[in-house]
């Protein structure tokens, strides 16, 4: 958490249906079912359709209790910060435990269920994915570094690799390529958002690159990673992995 000093939050009230929608980041849970039905759309074979739906759920879940894991733990930070200071937890409409019950309830149970359901390496990247985003990016790289969302990254990339896995249940380049290609799209994705914010970030101390590095320096990365991201996002058509169309789109 951050050292820099944050404005008390008022007490709880009770929590409503809508709160606990509002932690998991719906915005940012449709973003990761959509990426994780394109894997298990793009992998070879079948799958159930009531089965890949369950998988596509799991993802979703997961996502959800990792964006409530994270909302908890920076409730103070939230409560600092113009764009954030109306979540539930800053604004005072639940308790903070109930937050954090709630994130280790759809985490646990997105896991279990798609390891009972559809196979217990698609749960594990799973949770690796919850963990990634609730630990490794939340609590350890975010206050940290401005290189947080360059590695913190992971986390969102995982979805397309899950999907591949609920269908094949096995993990090959293509996966992996899917998984490095929004790895590369998210630093300039998020570095673009954040410099629309980047006052928030300063008063309340977190080293976005904008706060640290500069607007120019920040754009530069910006332009440095996406010219990098082109060719990336055309090695599966290079490799013979997907068709024309996706080429075509991939360059336009």
């Amino acid at each position: 958490m951050s050292l820099a000093p944050q404005p008390a939050m008022p007490p709880a009230m009770a929590a409503d249906w809508r709160d606990f929608y509002a932690l998991t980041k719906p915005r940012v849970m449709s973003l990761v079912i959509f990426t994780g039905l394109c894997g298990l759309l793009a992998a070879p074979g079948t799958i159930n359709p009531v089965l890949g739906f369950t998988a596509i759920l799991c993802i979703a879940v997961g996502a959800g209790g990792a964006a409530a894991l994270n909302q908890w733990w920076e409730a103070d930070l939230d409560a600092g910060m113009k764009r954030t200071q109306h979540r539930p937890l800053p604004a005072g409409r639940m308790e903070p435990t109930s937050a954090r019950d709630f994130g280790f309830a759809l985490s646990g149970g997105s896991v279990i269920v798609m390891g009972l359901a559809i196979g217990w390496l698609a749960a594990l990247i799973l949770a690796i994915s919850i963990f990634y985003y609730a630990w490794i990016y939340t609590v350890w790289l975010k206050p940290r570094t401005p290189q947080n969302i360059v590695i913190g990254g992971g986390a969102g990339a995982f979805p397309p690799m899950i999907g591949w896995i609920a269908v094949t249940d096995h993990i090959t380049l293509m996966p992996v390529l899917l998984f490095l290609i929004i790895f590369m799209w998210t630093p300039p994705h998020f570095w673009a958002l954040a410099l629309f914010v980047q006052s928030d970030y300063a008063k309340v101390g977190i080293p976005m690159m904008p706060v640290v590095a500069g607007e120019r320096s920040t754009r530069l990365q910006i332009l440095v990673y996406a010219v990098c991201l082109l060719p990336l996002t055309l090695v599966p058509w290079w490799m013979g992995y997907t068709g024309r169309l996706y080429g075509c789109s991939a360059l336009a």
